[in-house]
């Protein structure tokens, strides 16, 4: 009769060293630890928007105007973006000033820093950007 009890009791003890190591059903999937909402970050640094993680992955173009010239179009910023939810993960192009929807958030990239200048291409690592809900 001491057998049941003991079947029972190990079966509890791997529940709840299973449940250790169970992930949190809200929090992004995201690897290291991202920055506050409102910051600036560079490539491949994540931060904290609303309920989700984005990390900029990389610059698929920068045709914005440079500050030192007069241009007929404004030119424009497109972030590759991949984007951590609650068991989810998606990546986009963002465009600067654009709003983007998925799995029920709207968040849009509202900078990207340095501007082009005339003569200067800015380099990868030297990129900052910031995002927001919308």
């Amino acid at each position: 009769m001491t057998k049941p009890p003991l079947r029972l009791a190990a079966l509890a003890l791997a529940a709840a060293t299973l449940a250790g190591c169970a992930t949190i059903p809200d929090a992004p999937i995201v690897e290291g630890t991202p920055l506050p909402p409102g910051s600036a970050v560079a490539l491949l640094q994540p931060v904290a928007v609303g309920k989700v993680v984005v990390t900029p992955r990389e610059v698929v173009e920068d045709s914005r105007c440079p500050v030192n010239a007069r241009c007929t179009w404004a030119g424009r910023l497109v972030v590759k973006t991949r984007i951590d939810g609650a068991g989810w993960r998606d990546t986009a192009d963002l465009t600067l000033g654009e709003p983007f929807g998925t799995h029920d958030v709207v968040i849009a990239l509202t900078s990207g820093e340095p501007a082009p200048e005339t003569g200067r291409e800015v380099a990868p690592e030297d990129y900052r950007f910031t995002y927001e809900t919308r």
